[in-house]
Formats: C-alpha cells, sequence, structure tokens
C-alpha cells in the first residue's frame, strides 16, 4: 500500500505538522488462529441502483491446533440468509449468532484438529450502508466500492473495486480477515456484458449469464491473506506484455490506454530485475495493474493485481511533467509486496515493516537499477526527511505491539524509516550478503508470515555475524541518533581528530560508518564504529587535510550538524562522490548566501548532473544579490531554454521572473509554447507581473488545454488580472484539481476573493479555504492560510460586501483554529 497523497505534500514542500496520538499501553498480540482458512470460493452478483453485493460463498476450513465446535467469521454489516454445512452435496443448516460484526457459527460437534470442513454462506453485502470510517493512510473502511453506478456524472466512468487492507474486505464476503490467515480462492462475477472484470490469480472461464451479463470466474492456486482478495469491474482497456511466459497486463481507461506501455512498460524489467536479486523467481501466474477511481489509499498490492488511484494514468502531455517519485516509484513499491507482504506477509499488524519497509526500500533500489545511484540516493533523501519533517515519529518504534489503532502503523517510520534501516542494513552487510539472507528469509517463510526476528536469523546465517545489536537499535527501539561532528588537525602528530557527539535522549547508538579522508584530491578510505555519547576517532595525516567525510557512504539514519567550513563544503562539492554529498554543500551554501564561496557553490550546482541538484541550486540563489545575480542570470536563462529536465526549465523560469526584467519576454513566450504543462505554467505566471494583459490573453488561450501547473497559473492570473465573468471557471477548476494543486491555487483564490462584489462568491470561496484547510490541518502550516483569509477581510473592508467578508472570515478562522 502507498499513501501518495501524503508523499505528494512532502515533495511540493507543505511540512507537515502532525498531532502527537497518546501511546497506547494495550498489548497487541498476533491474532490466535483456532480455524484456518483453506480454501475460499465466491460467486457474487452486484445491485448498482442499491449499491449491494449478493454473494454465495463456500469457505474450507480445519481447526488450526485444537478441536474446536465453532467458527467466528468477521463479517461487516451484512445480511445473513443461510449458514451451513456442506455435507457433500447436501447442506446441514447450522445456528450461528451474528452482530453486524462478526458472525459466530456452532457447528454441531467437535471437529478435529486439522480435519477440513466447508461452510456454506448466502448474504448481501451493504457497504455504503457500513458507516465504516477511514484513517489518514486510507481514507475508505468499507470494503467494496461502486464508482458513479447510476452513471449521474456525465464522463465519468461507472466502476466496482474492492479495498481489503486492513480488515476491510470482510464487509464484502466473510471470512477470517487476518494477516496471518492464508487461502486459495475462486471468484465468480456476474456483471454487465460490456465490462471488463479482474481479480487475482487466472481468469479461468466467462459464460453468458441471461440478457446483456456474463459471468467470470477467476481462480487463485496459491494462498494468500484475504485482505489481499480483490476485485475491479469497469470500462478498462486491457494492455499485454508478456514475462518469462507469463501475462503483465495493464487496465486503463481507454482514452488513457495510449500511454499504458508509457506508465506500466518498465513492469517486466522490474520483475525480471527483483527476481535475479531477490534469487526468488516471481512466485505467481500473473500480473496485473489496474487504474481506477476515487481510489482510497494510493495503489494496493493484491496479489496478482494491484490496484492504483487516477494518478496513475494522463495524457501523453501530463506524463512529460511525471517524476520518478511518483507513478514509477509507486509501481515498484506495489511490485515489490508481491514477494514482501504477499508470498510472505507480516504476522501481525504491529510488524508491519515487513511489508511496508521493504516495499519502501525498493523505490531505491529501482531507482539505483535503472537511473543510477543518484536518483537512488535522492529517493532514499525524500524518504527520509519525509520521516525526520514530524518529531512525532521519533517517539515510536519500527516494531510496535502498542498502538492505538492498526491504522497507525502506517506511517514514515514503518515506510520511510524503515526502507532506510534497510537500506543502511545492505550497506553494513554488503551487497551480496544482504541478498542471500532475503532470499532465505523468502523461502523459508514461503506461503505464509514472517516477522523481524525470522528476518534476523536468515541475515545472520548468510553473514555469519549476529546482529541482535542492529535490530535492538533500528527495529524495537524509537528515535535516531542526533549528533554534532567536529574537526581538529594536529601537526604536531600529525594526526586528524574527529569528534562525534550524539546528543539525542536515551543510550547511544552503535554506528559502524567509513570516514574518508582527503588531501591533494585523493581519499583515503577508514572503517570506524561510534559507540559513546562522545566517540573522538583519529587518523593520520602529515598535512591538513582538504576534507574529512564522515559517513561517506550517505547511508546512515541519524540527523547530523556537520561543523565544516564553506571551504570545506566546496572542496565535498567538487570532489566528493555521491549526490548527498553535493546536496550538502549546496545546502550550506543555501544557509551563508552572502559569502562568495557559497556563490561559487551554487553556480557549480546550476551545472550538476542530478537534475535535482541543479533543481535546488535553481532554488537555493538569491537573485537580490547583484554579484551573485549578474553571474547567475545568464546560466539561468539557458537553463529556462533548454536544460533537460522539464522541472529545472520550470524552476528556472520561476527564477527569473523575480527580476520582472522585460529581456526575458521573448524566453517567457517560447516556453509558453512547450509541451510541459509545469513549463507553460511557470512562463504564464512569470508573464503576469511583466504584462498582465498579455497573460490573461494567454490564460484565456489555455482554457481549453490546462492540467496541474498550467491550470494553478490559470487561477493565478485570473485571480489577479481577471474580472468576476472569470471566478465561475475559477471555481471549477478549483474543484475539479488534486488537493496539492488546491493549495497552489490559494493566493489566486484569495486575490480574487479580496476584490469580489458577490456575496455568494465570497461564500464559496472563503468556505472552500476553510473547508481545505480543516481537511488537512495535520499536514500543513495553518496558520499561513488563515493569513491569507486576513488579507482577503482587509481587501474587502472598504468594499459593498465588507461585512459579510469578515463575517465569513471570522467564522472560518475559528472553525480552522477549532479543528484538529
Amino acid at each position: 500500500m502507498r499513501k501518495f497523497f501524503l508523499l505528494a505534500l512532502a515533495l511540493v514542500g507543505i511540512a507537515p505538522a502532525f498531532a502527537q496520538q497518546p501511546a497506547s499501553t494495550i498489548y497487541r498480540a498476533t491474532e490466535r488462529q483456532t480455524n484456518q482458512l483453506v480454501h475460499t470460493k465466491l460467486d457474487v452478483r452486484f445491485d448498482y441502483a442499491k449499491r449491494y453485493l449478493h454473494g454465495r460463498e463456500w469457505v474450507t476450513l480445519k481447526p488450526h491446533s485444537y478441536a474446536t465446535d465453532s467458527l467466528r467469521l468477521d463479517a461487516k454489516g451484512m445480511d445473513i440468509k443461510t449458514v451451513a454445512l456442506m455435507q457433500g452435496d447436501k447442506l446441514q443448516p447450522l445456528k450461528y449468532d451474528y452482530n453486524k460484526r462478526q458472525l459466530l457459527i456452532r457447528l454441531g460437534r467437535l471437529v478435529p484438529a486439522g480435519e477440513a470442513y466447508t461452510i456454506y454462506l448466502e448474504y448481501t453485502a451493504k457497504p455504503d450502508e457500513l458507516g465504516a470510517k477511514g484513517s489518514a493512510a486510507i481514507t475508505g473502511a468499507k470494503g467494496l466500492y461502486f464508482i458513479n453506478p447510476d452513471s449521474a456524472v456525465a464522463g465519468k466512468p461507472v466502476q466496482i473495486w474492492t479495498q481489503g487492507e486492513t480488515d476491510a474486505n470482510s464487509v464484502w464476503f466473510p471470512t477470517i480477515d487476518q494477516p496471518t490467515q492464508k487461502t486459495t480462492q475462486e471468484i465468480s462475477m456476474t456483471v454487465p456484458a460490456k465490462y471488463v472484470t479482474l481479480s487475482n490469480g487466472a481468469l479461468v472461464s466467462q459464460t453468458p449469464a441471461g440478457p446483456g451479463l456474463r459471468t467470470d470466474t477467476w481462480k487463485m492456486d496459491q494462498p494468500h491473506a484475504p485482505y489481499l482478495f480483490m476485485m475491479a469491474v469497469g470500462d478498462f482497456k486491457i494492455t499485454k506484455d508478456t514475462w518469462r511466459g507469463k501475462e503483465v497486463s495493464y487496465y486503463l481507461e481507454p482514452q488513457y490506454a495510449a500511454q499504458a506501455r508509457q506508465i506500466f512498460g518498465r513492469t517486466p524489467r522490474m520483475l525480471e530485475f527483483f527476481s535475479q536479486r531477490l534469487g526468488v523467481d516471481y512466485p505467481f501466474n500473473k500480473y496485473s495493474q489496474v487504474v481506477c477511481r476515487e481510489f482510497v489509499a494510493g495503489a494496493m498490492e493484491n496479489t496478482t493485481a494491484s490496484l492504483f488511484g487516477e494518478q496513475a494514468q494522463g495524457s501523453a502531455r501530463e506524463l512529460l511533467d511525471w517524476r520518478y517519485a511518483g507513478v514509477e516509484r509507486e509501481i515498484a513499491h506495489e511490485l515489490f509486496h508481491q514477494w514482501f507482504g504477499d508470498y510472505v506477509t507480516a504476522e501481525s499488524w504491529g510488524q508491519l515493516t515487513m511489508n511496508e519497509s521493504f516495499a519502501n526500500y525498493s523505490e531505491i533500489l529501482w531507482a539505483e537499477h535503472e537511473l543510477g545511484p543518484d536518483a537512488a540516493a535522492q529517493q532514499a533523501d525524500i524518504s527520509l526527511r519525509t520521516y525526520f519533517r514530524n518529531p512525532a515519529n521519533f517517539l515510536k518504534p519500527l516494531v510496535r505491539f502498542q498502538y492505538a489503532d492498526k491504522e497507525d502503523m502506517f506511517d514514515a517510520v514503518t515506510y520511510q524509516k524503515g526502507g532506510n534501516i534497510l537500506n543502511m542494513l545492505r550497506a553494513y552487510l554488503g551487497e551480496e550478503v544482504f541478498f542471500q539472507g532475503l532470499q532465505r528469509y523468502l523461502k523459508q517463510q514461503a506461503f505464509g508470515t514472517g516477522e523481524p526476528h525470522q528476518l534476523r536469523l536468515a541475515l545472520e546465517e548468510a553473514s555469519g555475524r549476529d546482529l541482535n545489536w542492529f535490530f535492538n537499535q533500528w527495529y524495537y527501539r524509537a528515535g535516531h541518533p542526533v549528533v554534532t561532528v567536529t574537526y581538529q588537525w594536529d601537526a604536531a602528530r600529525k594526526r586528524q581528530a574527529i569528534v562525534v557527539r550524539q546528543t539525542q535522549a536515551g543510550a547511544p547508538f552503535v554506528l559502524p560508518l567509513a570516514v574518508d579522508v582527503y588531501t591533494k584530491g585523493r581519499a583515503q578510505r577508514y572503517p570506524a564504529t561510534l559507540r559513546h555519547a562522545v566517540d573522538t576517532l583519529y587518523f593520520p595525516a602529515a598535512t591538513k587535510p582538504d576534507l574529512v567525510n564522515v559517513d561517506a557512504e550517505k547511508v546512515l539514519v541519524w540527523q547530523k550538524e556537520d561543523q565544516k567550513s564553506l571551504a570545506e563544503f566546496a572542496y565535498q562539492y567538487r570532489h566528493a562522490p555521491r549526490y548527498l554529498d553535493r546536496r550538502e554543500a549546496l545546502q550550506a551554501a543555501q544557509a551563508k548566501i552572502a559569502d562568495p564561496v557559497a556563490h561559487k557553490i551554487l553556480l557549480a550546482g546550476l551545472a550538476d548532473k542530478s537534475a535535482a541538484l541543479r533543481e535546488l541550486a535553481v532554488e537555493g540563489i538569491d537573485l537580490k544579490i547583484p554579484a551573485l545575480r549578474k553571474a547567475a542570470a545568464p546560466l539561468l536563462a539557458k537553463l529556462a531554454a533548454s536544460d533537460s529536465s522539464v522541472h529545472v526549465q520550470a524552476a528556472a523560469i520561476s527564477a527569473l521572473a523575480t527580476l520582472r526584467d522585460k529581456r526575458y519576454a521573448p524566453l517567457l513566450s517560447k516556453a509558453l509554447g512547450s509541451k510541459s504543462y509545469k513549463v507553460q505554467g511557470a512562463a504564464l505566471q512569470a508573464l503576469l507581473p511583466l504584462d498582465p494583459k498579455q497573460a490573461l490573453a494567454r490564460a484565456t488561450a489555455f482554457e481549453t488545454d490546462n492540467k496541474g501547473p498550467l491550470t494553478v497559473a490559470l487561477v493565478t492570473v485570473y485571480g489577479q488580472a481577471g474580472s468576476r465573468a472569470q471566478w465561475p471557471l475559477i471555481l471549477a477548476k478549483y474543484d475539479a484539481a488534486e488537493p496539492t494543486d488546491q493549495f497552489d491555487m490559494l493566493p489566486g483564490l484569495g486575490d480574487m476573493l479580496g476584490r469580489l462584489d458577490d456575496p455568494a462568491g465570497l461564500a464559496q470561496g472563503i468556505g472552500r479555504i476553510k473547508n481545505l484547510t480543516v481537511k488537512y490541518k495535520p499536514y500543513i502550516d495553518a496558520s499561513r492560510i488563515i493569513g491569507l483569509l486576513r488579507q482577503v477581510q482587509e481587501r474587502q473592508s472598504n468594499r459593498p460586501n465588507g461585512a459579510q467578508a469578515a463575517a465569513l472570515v471570522q467564522q472560518a478562522v475559528v472553525e480552522i483554529e477549532a479543528a484538529k
């Protein structure tokens, strides 16, 4: 599963400010297995008008360790019509109790351990009547979703899809909804014949089922957890590839099918790479990926059939603006789950690291293989900064047996910190040994469950090393090292001293690391291990080193204050080889922007081989400094005109826009003709202060084709330079936008509201700003948006509707401040 929206917020720089949750003191044990699922057979039909599922189920189980006379199934909000024991072809009705959450069935006799029996059920699932609430990670919990079932919304597809994690599949079929359970499955879906279906495993038959109907039967012969069962029904166009003779398919809405291979086409290469690297071939018979509307969880790794939200489909133009950290990363993440999560499943939700940390790590692994070490380091850094952004994360261990709700496990500790811990462990053990350990773990736990102790033992077998210290420190302890690094060269003793102080609360961390000492352009590497609150390391140095690079491999999970001089950071930028070496230097330069040495670092960054670092350098340059402006402006113009990355082009255009210099008008005019929405959006916003009338005219021309950043620019231009006539379009664009784009639209929305003489429009706009802020308050700086609302109030104070605006703003502020 991927929390796509939280990552998107991080990428656009909206800093989460999560409220700290009280820790639960309840021990969350792995669920006891009284009965064990063996096989689940379903026959389902859909009532689109009522949003019901009518189901028949044959579920085969066996008592796990002890004889039992009862069976407890999870079955949420259903109408139960028949419960019976299968005796050959005959049904023996059974007594049962049902409380709308669980179904307790009396088996009528004591069934010995290991003896299989089959229960037959008839039921109606009513997901929309359940009233289930989602969480921050998974925003819906009703299991089965009908999208536009009555075709009431023109242009919106009619779809059905399911989302099971953590325990929502028991909304649409009775089961033991626990990750410890594994079952084979067979699902027959009767649907309108015009639609395509998808489920786990193989499509084994398609038969007519009456006028306009068809029954598709999907069969999964390998056992997997109930939360991984899935169905999808809709007007999808299927694009097929193969990998080693197995079908690899992509299900998209027809208008996006032309981009199917551009979006998902690396999947066969991913399958090959992950299979080879893990030493375990992809274990299932096919792999499908489907994109659905209004998905509640970003993406989900259902066995053999991952489901993605609509962020994973786009037009050819939209794809020009995509980053690795968006959809391709997500594709790798869900695919890696097929091994870590589906083939071997976390034993309990408190040990979710066995699923999600590995999937997060795969984002680094695939980037490294496909795009190179800089891209891998960038992805690891994005993840780690997401973890560091919220201090509440620092109080949670990776493995948690106490939590308020299992949904709380879907956080930046389980995902981002956990993925970086695995990356750190790979560096400590070495590439080959690390993956040999993963292979042992997967083979030993195949089609079962796993926990960190089993991973540790597999890695110890592979490496011959004791790893208790590592797992105790990183898996079962909260927090991370916070260090200060200082340096001193002793000319008399001809040695370099490094003092590392760990300042976090609690015991010091044990930190194996590498130190590179640079003299005359060459580096000498020294291994070292930190163990104490204060460690002093000494290295031979006949002359003062040009640079001492602590954690030279840049893999440690720590917060570091590195007390190098700016000259040393400049040397680090030029000579140290890694992405994070250069990023650290650029950040140091930004922090001391007035220093001429900082200027040299940032100017060098404009030509960095990493597009991400070129973009960072652009954003770090302060063009208010005359000397820096003189040197940087020509370089920025070149980047704006011809950089290979549209993101760098857009950043350079935005930087030049701060100069408000008409000499760049031809450059902006050319950029407005770009195929990239991001470049066009930056150029349109840059044109606005230079020539508002022209910007307004160009914005009008873009009304028929705009997405994302260009839509934001459109709203910005209309907000500043438009009239009441543009208000309906602003409102429509805002309502159709993704949340991250809506936040970017707020300045333009505020500008229009500040001069809008329309009582209804004021209520509409202020209400939307308030609703957005309340909804995402845990993730944003709400005070900034309150400030924007106050500006609207001030600008309206001398206008005809000033009193109404003041009342609306005051009420919005009260609700925002009261929200949690």
